[in-house]
């Protein structure tokens, strides 16, 4: 058996493929809800109303979707470079410390100053979470997938250092969490009295400008040259390394936005805990989205959407939310699958 590239693939094969792999993936999701003794399709129409089903579901929905967009923009971004980027929750966490440390330094600055300030500071600090590794890996050749993989345990452990220590708020009773930021930091809500935030429209604006770097810069046509085949890119004088920190700095600010914005937007300070995840989300966000930074949006509102619904879905019908990770990952599973038999055909000899 081998795998032959497809040299133009059908339409047919394009959209039949996909639509494939989101029916294997309620097949299996059906299964799992039979075997929990209920169901399956008043729990399908429960997991939809608990993510759509009202004001309040969309709104919850499209505030979990937001640092979503952020690391699966992150990841996306990376792994068109073929910069394996596994470490976004690391710089989702340094960006919230600066957007803390930043936010409740006293400095004074009005808002339409400091907002931006802080935020550009967690882009910045992000980034250079990532250009670690990716210098590692253009200086030295190392694996940025062990680099950037570790790094998360170890931004876990610092910032752990950090709420035990400097960070600490002597008003927390002894729990390890940050003071609040300033108000003049802080991200205003989009409807008064939910959830929901500026950092929503941040990480839509993000997405198109992703879009547009990617489509129509001289940038996105390297880092796509880059991810084709690097050793042609460098034959046809493309500066690869070069294009890789870049890819790194970009990459990793935009994770960073991700922890600025939870910190800013949603919790107000810093904890262990402020991501569930995100980071690692990302990854299946932007391969759910085939690396398309638009489609990242929908995506990760679909993501988001799974999670939130699933919630709501375990309280009225007793089936664990864990269900919500298996729909997850087996859609992640076979939309890989699905992209992989859209560019190759099997053939037995």
């Amino acid at each position: 058996m081998r795998l032959e590239p497809i040299a133009t693939p059908g339409p047919l094969r394009l959209v039949a493929l996909p639509l494939a792999a989101l029916a294997l993936t309620l097949v299996v999701a059906a299964g799992l809800v039979l075997a929990a003794g209920a169901a399956p399709l008043p729990v399908f129409g429960l997991i939809v109303t608990g993510a759509a089903g009202s004001e309040f579901a969309i709104v919850e929905t499209l505030t979990r979707a937001t640092p979503l967009i952020f690391t699966g923009l992150a990841v996306a971004v990376a792994f068109r470079a073929r910069l394996w980027n596994i470490g976004a929750e690391a710089q989702l966490y340094i960006g919230a410390v600066t957007a803390v440390v930043l936010g409740t330094g006293a400095t004074g600055l009005p808002a339409p100053l400091l907002v931006p300030l802080v935020m550009l500071a967690a882009m910045l600090a992000g980034g250079l979470t990532l250009l670690g590794p990716a210098s590692l890996k253009t200086r030295f050749g190392v694996d940025e997938v062990v680099t950037t993989l570790l790094l998360n345990f170890i931004v876990l452990l610092f910032v752990s250092l950090l709420l035990e220590g400097p960070l600490k708020d002597p008003m927390a009773l002894g729990w390890p969490r940050s003071e609040k930021i300033e108000a003049a930091a802080a991200l205003p809500r989009l409807i008064t009295g939910k959830r929901l935030h500026w950092g929503f429209v941040i990480a839509l604006v993000s997405a198109g400008l992703v879009w547009f770097v990617l489509a129509r810069t001289v940038f996105g046509y390297e880092m796509r040259a880059v991810g084709h085949n690097a050793q042609a890119a460098r034959f046809a004088g493309i500066r690869v390394e070069r294009v890789l920190l870049k890819t790194a700095l970009l990459s990793g600010g935009l994770a960073g936005l991700a922890g600025y914005s939870e910190v800013a937007g949603l919790k107000g300070n810093l904890t262990l805990d402020l991501s569930p995840g995100y980071g690692y989300t990302g990854i299946v966000v932007a391969m759910l989205a085939l690396l398309n930074p638009l489609g990242v949006v929908v995506s990760a509102v679909f993501v988001a959407g799974i999670f939130v619904g699933a919630d709501a879905m375990s309280r009225s019908a007793g089936v664990p939310s864990y269900i919500a990770q298996v729909i997850v990952a087996t859609a992640l599973l076979s939309m890989v699958a699905a992209l992989l038999f859209t560019r190759y055909r099997i053939r037995w000899r």
